[in-house]
């Protein structure tokens, strides 16, 4: 039975069922405390020894596992997405989950080229095309890379059911075939399999594509269609409309193979031109099969997005898109670039997972109580993407920061800002002195602040509270 739904851990996680109503409750204790303190290793997270040891048990327990955590939070984000009238993405990506240290958890498999050990975590994030807050975590899976033969071949590795190229299909299985549902996806995902998934899944889909694949032009008789190759075709399409776009500046750093130096390249930050042209395709079966599909080319439209006039020695910023979304004006291609544009939302999420959430830090001796806490983290993850969301509503300035942070990250940042602890701030106070320790200057001619900005202020404040931490002890330590 559901409980009353009012806090954090009520709503997402009241519904657990874990095979003892206790288990529940205690699940749902422990979230309202790591939602109230998400920063930090687990003893940072939960303070009172009691409780932390109570949430040892609890993840150690039989029927706590990581499918029944997520599927309790699962069941309350598709319930809200049912409520809602318009279209929802799901943004598909895979992220590195070390644990590395963990020694006695001899099991993982290769992450980082083989020099560490861990999971793949593919995680099916669901978002509001138009206000881009975070709605909850749809699927996580948890894969193990395996040891894979030098001489596979392609058919062995087609059959071998550990290919990461599956992660794709097991993101979407457990999504309904809802035509609201619009699953985006970066460049691992075009895979023919994949794609034919999609097309007969019942919900539109938005997939940036990888390769020069060979295609039929239109939607017409296969046997009448011209042919051609996708990326050249929708190169010579025509442009159909243009807009601006803010570039922030990147620095990218890759190491050399031969020499084993790190290369910097840097992006800096400019406003483009961006241009977008669009056609019916149909994308042919690859002649060698590298999964399991049927040789019938798919439907679809490409979008091509690509900058006009970039400056001199910067890359040209261009996309190819795939979609099953009918694109037959500028506005239906222009929606649908802002559609794979919330992309990087999912990239700031895993950020927030392993620099926010720390959910590489706690150590669990068997993987039956990791697993289970990545779950539980991974939700919990949510409420530091949602910070910023909640700061740009309507009753930002009016609603007390403390309702969704602990006091004492309330009480350290205001006393940075202003020198006295603050203990009424606002959302909208807190998150833009948060932004502020991170480098933003919150001048009125400044742009909203980016996630970068927010981290680097979230793991500066982190470090302000352990340190607050340490002298609260001390004192106590001296009084005794």
């Amino acid at each position: 039975m559901r409980l009353q739904a009012s806090s954090f851990g009520e709503v997402n996680f009241g519904n657990a069922e874990l095979g003892d109503a206790r288990r529940t409750r205690r699940l749902v204790q422990t979230a309202n405390m790591m939602q109230r303190r998400p920063g930090g290793s687990l003893p940072q997270k939960i303070r009172n020894p009691k409780d932390l040891r109570a949430f040892y048990r609890l993840m150690n327990s039989e029927g706590v596992t990581h499918k029944a955590i997520l599927e309790a939070h699962r069941t309350t984000v598709l319930e809200n997405i049912e409520k809602m009238d318009s279209p929802v993405l799901v943004l598909h990506d895979a992220t590195e989950l070390d644990y590395t240290t963990h020694r006695s958890l001899e099991d993982l498999g290769q992450i980082s080229k083989g020099y560490h050990r861990g999971y793949i975590a593919q995680n099916s994030l669901a978002v509001d095309p138009c206000t881009r807050e975070v709605i909850g975590l749809l699927q996580q899976v948890l894969h193990h890379r395996v040891h894979v033969p030098e001489k596979e071949g392609t058919a062995q590795k087609r059959e071998r059911e550990s290919r990461e190229s599956l992660l794709w299909l097991k993101g979407t299985e457990p999504l309904p075939a809802s035509w609201q549902l619009i699953d985006v996806c970066d460049q691992g995902a075009d895979t023919f399999e994949f794609l034919e998934h999609e097309s007969n899944s019942k919900r539109r889909f938005v997939i940036r594509s990888a390769y020069n694949r060979g295609i039929l032009v239109g939607h017409g008789d296969a046997a009448t269609c011209e042919s051609s190759c996708l990326r050249d075709y929708a190169a010579e399409l025509p442009e159909t409309g243009t807009w601006t776009l803010r570039v922030t500046s990147k620095v990218e750093v890759k190491a050399s193979k031969k020499k084993e130096k790190k290369k910097t390249k840097k992006r800096k930050a400019r406003t483009a031109k961006m241009a977008v042209a669009f056609a019916p395709v149909q994308i042919k079966s690859p002649v060698q099969k590298r999964g399991h599909h049927g040789n019938e080319p798919l439907s679809m439209w490409v979008v091509r997005v690509w900058e006009v006039d970039p400056p001199q020695g910067e890359e040209r910023l261009e996309w190819f898109l795939l979609t099953n979304e009918p694109v037959e004006t500028f506005e239906d291609a222009y929606r649908v670039v802002g559609w794979y544009e919330c992309r990087w939302i999912v990239e700031e999420y895993h950020k927030g997972m392993k620099t926010g959430c720390k959910i590489e830090s706690p150590q669990f001796t068997t993987e039956e109580g990791l697993k289970p806490t990545i779950a539980l983290l991974s939700i919990v993850t949510l409420t530091l993407l949602n910070m910023r969301d909640a700061s740009r509503r309507p009753d930002a300035k009016r609603r007390k920061a403390t309702e969704l942070i602990s006091a004492d990250y309330v009480m350290v940042l205001s006393g940075w800002r202003h020198g006295k602890s603050k203990p009424d701030w606002s959302v909208y106070d807190f998150f833009y002195a948060l932004a502020r320790l991170g480098g933003h200057q919150n001048r009125k001619s400044d742009h909203p602040p980016g996630w970068q900005t927010i981290w680097e202020g979230w793991k500066e404040l982190q470090a302000m509270v352990c340190g607050a931490d340490v002298m609260k002890s001390m004192e106590r330590c001296g009084k005794t």
